[in-house]
């Protein structure tokens, strides 16, 4: 239990360093689920960011991210570096000019809430349609997300997705 403690610790700071995050305190949604206001607020968040892909909406994206140079999104097609490029690149490119439907779904979401600063982890399903011909697209994954709290307002400051793990032998490496 105290390597579990120290070792998620030991996470939290690599994953966030230079936030001037507390590592004090931590709230895991898992050990009180609806109970606290910080959770609640990012689970809410995340379902508005899935809205926010669903639409394909910048405006609404753009409350839920933090609007700074500084913000990320790692995804398998590349690496976005700061608010405009994420707007630009995953928004109106990639989810705008790229499908004509979308539908992130969300599941499995696990909180850990700190006094300023959060994480989230959970699974997504995402069916799309192609812009171009129509054709249905369906992928499976899971998403990290790092949140920040300024001006007393949680806003979202880094996503990292991949895919499911790969399970055959020689693969995932």
């Amino acid at each position: 239990m105290i390597y579990q403690n120290f070792a998620r610790r030991c996470v939290l700071v690599v994953c966030l360093a230079g936030t001037g995050c507390a590592v004090d305190n931590g709230k895991d949604s898992r050990a009180a689920p609806g109970g606290d206001p910080d959770v609640a607020g990012i689970t809410a968040l995340i379902g508005s960011y899935a809205k926010s892909i669903d639409t394909a909406d910048t405006k609404l994206a753009s409350e839920i991210w933090a609007n700074t140079a500084d913000v990320s999104f790692i995804h398998p097609l590349g690496h976005e570096r700061g608010w405009e490029a994420v707007k630009t690149n995953v928004y109106m490119k990639l989810m705008g000019e790229t499908f004509s439907e979308r539908k992130l779904a969300v599941k499995d979401i696990v909180i850990h809430a700190y006094p300023d600063t959060a994480w989230a982890e959970f699974y997504w399903d995402f069916v799309a349609k192609l812009r171009s011909d129509g054709t249905t697209v369906t992928t499976h994954g899971r998403e990290s997300q790092v949140y920040r709290k300024i001006d007393r307002r949680w806003r979202l400051v880094h996503i990292h997705y991949s895919g499911m793990p790969t399970t055959g032998e020689r693969q995932g490496f």
